[in-house]
């Protein structure tokens, strides 16, 4: 009897599964037509951000077609681009583009203003030869600083990678894990050791991965560090005990700059003392002075 009431209710179910999707099937499909087509579009403020930012950066990309440009020179600012953690195509066409947007820029700003029609060759030729520049500038100045956050980031970075080492994974696993752990507090360290373990993954020698990282990054302490692993991996020594001695010759590195710019300090004090604080140190002492022999001298002369 129990059997029998299962199966009928079982039938029933099946049955009735079977007649919603005959019967709601185009329902269904509009539902979830609809819910895609409302999480494809974009909503709001930040969605029509995101358009105008892709149609600027359309724009870009044909206008650096106008800038002749050597192959030599491409593969430089390539590089360049790189070391600065760009690593897309569209961001070579972006940089050739801005080099031409921004000296439009400036010649608007200077039309509008009327700053141009004092010397008009001499403050449009200065804001062309600026903005011509500034992009180069600017990715100047995002190279170092990248450099010096990858540079302050090693030793934290060798010290995970001790701590994998010497927990039993190897030095490819440990790479990688540091690289995920470090993904917060150091994304640029942790961005380069994600493609050093990659390109292990990929088959690439472990030597020649290294290489690429510090080609990429172009930071002194990488290159030592990454002779340091060659060799050890060369003659077969503990890489645990490599990788401590060289972070802790970093960290004295650190220390020892740090006192450097420290014991620095006195003489860039010299020039803000000469020709800010004593000019005033003297109006404050001698000022009353000077006022009172002022009127002591014209008492006598009135005399």
């Amino acid at each position: 009897m129990g059997v029998a009431v299962f199966s009928f209710v079982v039938i029933f179910l099946l049955i009735g599964s079977a007649g919603l999707i005959l019967f709601y099937r185009e329902a269904m499909l509009q539902r979830i037509a609809a819910v895609t087509t409302q999480r494809a579009k974009p909503r709001g403020i930040r969605g029509t951000m995101q358009e105008t930012g892709a149609q600027i950066t359309s724009v870009v990309e044909r206008l650096e077609r106008v800038l002749p440009k050597s192959d030599a020179e491409v593969s430089v600012v390539k590089q360049r681009l790189i070391r600065a953690g760009f690593r897309n195509d569209s961001t070579l066409k972006a940089f050739y583009g801005a080099k031409l947007v921004t000296p439009l820029i400036l010649c608007i700003l200077l039309l509008v203003t009327g700053v141009g029609h004092y010397s008009p060759f001499f403050f449009y030729l200065v804001a062309l030869g600026v903005g011509f520049m500034v992009p180069d500038f600017w990715l100047t100045n995002r190279i170092k600083k990248r450099k010096s956050n990858i540079m302050r980031g090693l030793p934290d970075a060798l010290d995970l990678l001790i701590i994998c080492v010497e927990a039993g994974l190897s030095l490819d696993q440990a790479v990688a894990r540091a690289g995920n752990e470090l993904s917060v507090t150091r994304p640029d360290l942790s961005d380069e050791l994600v493609i050093v373990a990659l390109e292990q993954s990929a088959g690439r020698p472990r030597g020649e991965a290294w290489k690429n990282f510090a080609t990429r990054t172009d930071v002194e302490a990488v290159r030592s560090l990454v002779s340091v692993l060659i060799q050890s991996e060369k003659f077969g020594t503990s890489i645990a005990r490599t990788l401590r001695v060289h972070s802790d010759t970093l960290r004295t590195q650190r220390k020892q700059k740090v006192e450097e710019q420290a014991a620095k300090t006195t003489v860039k004090l010299v020039f803000p003392l000469v020709f800010f604080i004593f000019p005033s140190i003297f109006v404050v002492t001698l000022g009353p002075a000077i006022l009172i022999m002022i009127e002591s001298f014209k008492k006598f002369f009135h005399n």
